[in-house]
């Protein structure tokens, strides 16, 4: 399958919305507000009535799908900030001519409009009353790339990461980088003069835009440049500029960061009348962007990163002016605690070696030549006041150090303490040499009102990251205080309220702290003159809403545990703080082949809102405040759910935590509880049930599911996808193999290493081979294969007489009842061998990773369950791992597999509970050479077979799993532990997969 290419080689996405899609919406929308409409007041229903004659408006107009549903707009209802406006409709354009259609509609009928990108603002920027309009999902093309004049003309829904894909080939880049950049938007990047660590070298947005296609709030359209005095576009924009010279010149501009209020300072003429910079930053509160031509950069070439040790952030801060003037392309400021964190998320191998400190600065230089760049790397070091350094050339410590800078927003939104963390003084400036006494007189603050948080950002500019653990459960009062003082503060160090994110809902009503009254004149000035109406974006800069005005958190009462549920220990017992751990910086969002990721594989299937993490985790959180949606068994959590594939990814890979498999898990299990249950929950959820039942008789079973319409029919009755196969059952369980004496020799009963009836004499180590339903009665040969290097490996090996089920189907089919009866038995099985310090090594990743998190979670008390998780390893971990791995005189070594070219489909839950390191690790050492997939096979146990979800899974496997299966040769192997994995692969690729046990255990 051949991706189409635009005009900037980009990858043309596939067309998803069609003519059916917008009449669907739409009558799904009204016969959402006629069953509505019986209960509700009249108010109510005249409501309901003017959203639906607006939207009518609308679509009679556009292409696009224009969307009024419940769900939808609690999706759109908040962005990355604590705040929540909840719009009347969402309309997603197809093309630019409906955007312009869609402002005029609104602005006749004097409907607010927010223009909205990839929805990552802090500071509220992106939501608001009447009509979003997302430019992401289609309006989102590079339109043309001019490597000569270096430049690029984009859409303003055309996501970073892409432009910088499309410019790469030329040696170019867009140079201003948010951490958000493989998600965030550059129209969003232009609405806020976004600038990211490279700002240093390369400056802000607006220093990097050279056009506009725009039109304002009265229905100009015209093209914003520089080089025209007399700005004829915008009739009487150049008598305030010559009104107001002496104002502009002395308040605006005064250092780099200062992005608060109107950048007007570019309309001067000695800074080229530039309307264009200008209107960068204006939030969309003065004109909406339709395209946009950007100016682009060299490449650097070999960065080399050098990291510097301090006693504390402001210290770290005091040596920032040293460095500048050295050239550097990014000085980045990073406190020790944000470090820990990761290492408490995702263990001590995701930090690289750092020299010893209470925080860092990174520094990045460039050189001609690795050689010139190292030179300039020590130069650094030489120049700074740190007794501690390290240089990293770029490599994967590099790479590691700036992914926990990328994942900043999401780790800060946790203090050490484990508290909630909060934007909203999110992005203060000063210039940078004010910056250590400003990060001195900030902590003192926070020790005042008994706050923490953990600073991070672009020291070089002198901005500053924070997010805040404000005890806003209850109320916004502390939030109002705090940021008043916290305003008065940066205004002392001649600084800005917000140095890259905007003002928003967040700041604006502080804006009369740092600018006189004239200047907040000179703003309303410029507000009515493009935008007299006040429909672009109210409540913004101009005329704002209060700080404390439509905040999320507070409306959200606690959601304790149900008898039987999760205990969501981590989140103080409460559902609430649960979902409330989504702070929406849309890392779910970024595309998986750039991200590495594996999170919201069915967000990369559809590029829909409604299945991204984020989204799903706005509709629990409005479904509890109960003001929109109606509570967690309401149809819009179901329907928003439905296509969450329970993958466990989010539990990884988003930063802030978000376990989506385990929030839908709990939902499912409160819906359902004490009810009928949908029929696929009885025919996957009791999967063990039918396989111990099948392997009773299991020739029998196979010839009659070997029947096609006898299978299509069962697959049918079951709630599946008649599409789909019914895997075969083994003819000799595992369990009734080793029964038999299949590993020693015929000796029924007889455990490797191990007499009958006698004690043990055997001075080899103990491992329990845990055998999980699915390797037991699906695919015994994996178990089998494991007894054989485990042995070979110099380990006894035990069996348990029992069967041990970890209870994995019944969760993700929310019977979490019936999972904890499992569990119990399993503790009982398991518990003693992890209690006398014996391993347990697992099989099938989903199963294993039961034992490593879901366990501790509907056992937190249990001291069994603790041990299990803490003895619980893959056979890949228990092989390298120093603690448990062969001792040497043993002689164990693994096979040579130097001449092994592999495509690795590592399982989700392994990716997100284990990790995959170890496996990488012991393959590579190996000698194996491998192609380790990014991304979900789209099978995902139960989800690929349920009615309904055949299509999106396909689409699932054709991120990464088929077009790597396409490509790859004849003598490659299709590496995979997961049996679900595996699966797929044989269903839509027709290729036969083996675990990594199976693979050493031929090579012995």
């Amino acid at each position: 399958m051949t991706a189409e290419l635009d005009a900037a080689g980009a990858p043309v996405p596939p067309e998803r919305t069609t003519e059916a899609d917008a009449q669907h919406a739409a009558k799904a929308a009204a016969a959402e507000a006629s069953a509505r409409s019986a209960a509700r007041s009249e108010a109510e229903r005249a409501a309901d009535a003017a959203r639906e004659a607006v939207a009518t408006a609308v679509r009679t107009t556009t292409r696009g799908i224009v969307d009024t549903s419940t769900r939808r707009r609690a999706e759109y209802s908040t962005d990355a900030s604590n705040y929540r406006v909840v719009p009347e409709m969402v309309v997603f354009p197809i093309s630019t001519d409906d955007v312009v259609a869609t402002l005029d509609v609104t602005r006749e009928l004097g409907v607010p409009l927010t223009a909205r990108g990839a929805g990552t603002s802090v500071a509220g920027n992106s939501i608001g009353p009447g009509v979003v309009i997302d430019f992401s999902r289609h309006v989102n093309r590079v339109l043309s790339l001019d490597p000569e004049a270096r430049t690029a003309r984009i859409e303003p829904g055309v996501v970073m990461s892409t432009l910088q894909k499309a410019a790469a080939p030329h040696g170019l880049r867009f140079g201003p980088d948010p951490s958000t950049q493989n998600r965030a938007t550059l129209g969003g990047m232009i609405g806020n003069n976004a600038c990211g660590p490279h700002a240093v070298a390369y400056g802000r947005t607006a220093d990097n835009v050279v056009e506009l296609d725009v039109v304002d709030g009265t229905g100009r359209r015209f093209t914003a440049g520089k080089g025209d005095p007399t700005f004829a576009a915008v009739p009487g924009l150049a008598k305030i500029v010559k009104d107001n010279l002496a104002l502009i010149r002395t308040e605006f501009g005064r250092f780099g960061r200062q992005v608060s209020g109107y950048s007007v300072e570019h309309l001067l003429p000695e800074n080229g009348s530039d309307l264009a910079k200008m209107l960068v930053g204006t939030e969309g509160t003065l004109v909406t962007i339709l395209e946009a031509t950007v100016a682009l950069v060299p490449m650097p070439s070999a960065p080399t990163l050098v990291v510097l040790a301090y006693e504390d952030m402001p210290t770290a801060a005091d040596d920032v002016p040293a460095l500048l003037s050295l050239g550097p392309l990014a000085v980045e400021g990073l406190d020790a605690r944000l470090v820990d964190v990761v290492r408490r998320a995702k263990g001590a191998d995701s930090v690289p070696e750092l020299p010893p400190g209470g925080g860092w600065m990174m520094v990045e230089v460039g050189g001609a030549t690795p050689e010139e760049a190292y030179a300039n790397a020590e130069a650094i070091v030489a120049a700074s006041a740190s007794t501690s350094t390290r240089i990293l050339p770029a490599g994967p410590d590099a790479t590691a150090m700036w992914q926990i800078r990328a994942d900043g927003a999401g780790l800060a939104g946790r203090t050490p303490a484990g508290e909630q963390a909060w934007p909203g003084w999110e992005d203060s400036a000063v210039p940078p040499e004010k910056l250590g006494a400003y990060l001195r007189d900030l902590d003192e603050l926070m020790a005042r009102y008994g706050v923490d948080g953990l600073p991070y950002g672009h020291f070089g500019d002198g901005c500053v990251h924070l997010r805040i653990d404000i005890p806003l459960e209850t109320s916004g009062s502390v939030l109002r205080t705090f940021m008043t003082e916290a305003a008065q503060l940066v205004a002392k160090y001649g600084g800005s309220l917000s140095g890259e994110h905007g003002d928003g809902r967040a700041r604006s009503e502080l804006l009369p702290v740092m600018y006189s009254p004239e200047a907040i004149s000179l703003f309303e000035q410029i507000k009515a003159l493009f935008d007299p109406q006040d429909v672009l974006n109210p409540g913004v800069i101009v005329r704002p809403s209060a700080v404390d005005a439509d905040l999320r958190r507070p409306r959200a009462l606690p959601v304790l545990p149900t008898k039987g549920g999760f205990s969501f220990s981590h989140d103080h017992g409460d559902m609430t703080q649960a979902v409330h751990r989504c702070v929406g910086v849309g890392k779910c969002r970024a595309d998986s082949s750039a991200s590495g990721g594996f999170m919201c594989p069915s967000y990369q299937a559809t590029k829909d809102e409604k299945d991204v993490t984020r989204g799903r985790a706005r509709v629990l959180q409005d479904a509890i405040n109960g003001t929109l949606v109606g509570g967690l068994t309401s149809p819009e959590v179901r329907d928003s759910l439905d296509l969450c594939l329970s993958c466990k990814a989010c539990s990884a890979d988003c930063p802030a935590g978000v376990d989506m498999a385990q929030y839908k898990a709990e939902v499912l299990h409160r819906t359902y509880q004490g009810k009928l249950r949908p029929m696929n929950h009885y025919a996957l959820g009791w999967l063990p049930r039918w396989a111990r039942l099948a392997g009773m008789m299991p020739r029998l079973i196979n010839a009659v599911l070997g029947i096609r319409p006898v299978a299509k029919l069962v697959l049918t009755l079951g709630g599946m996808d008649s599409r789909r196969e019914v895997p075969r059952f083994a003819e000799v369980p595992f369990r009734t193999w080793w029964k038999r004496g299949g590993a020693t020799n015929g000796v029924p009963g007889l455990a490797v290493g191990q007499t009958p009836g006698r004690p043990r004499t055997s001075k080899r180590p103990q491992v329990v081979l845990w055998t999980d339903s699915f390797s037991d009665a699906l695919a015994p040969s994996v178990p089998q294969s494991a007894v054989t290097v485990l042995d070979a490996a110099g380990y006894d090996v035990i069996v348990p007489d029992q069967q041990a089920c970890c209870g994995l189907t019944w969760i993700s089919t929310g019977q979490l009842d019936g999972a904890r009866k499992r569990l119990e038995n399993l503790l009982q099985v398991l518990g003693p061998f992890a209690v006398n310090g014996i391993p347990i090594v697992g099989l099938e990743p989903s199963c294993t990773a039961v034992l490593r998190s879901d366990l501790l979670d509907l056992f937190p008390d249990d001291p069994r369950a603790k041990a299990v998780a803490g003895a619980t390893h893959t056979v890949a971990e228990l092989l390298t791992r120093p603690e448990t791995r062969p001792a040497p005189e043993t002689g164990w070594k693994v096979p040579d597999l130097s001449d092994v070219t592999a495509v690795v489909q590592p399982h989700c839950h392994q990716h997100s509970v284990m990790g995959f390191q170890a496996d990488e690790k012991l393959l590579r050492g190996a000698g194996a050479t491998i192609d380790t997939l990014a991304g979900c096979c789209g099978l995902a146990g139960n989800f690929g077979m349920e009615k309904g979800h055949y299509d999106v899974s396909v689409q699932v496997a054709e991120n990464a799993l088929l077009p790597a299966l396409r490509a790859a040769g004849p003598n490659d192997i299709f590496l995979a532990d997961g049996f679900s994995c595996r699966t797929q692969a044989d269903q839509l690729g027709g290729v036969q997969g083996k675990a990594l046990v199976e693979l050493l255990a031929e090579r012995l």
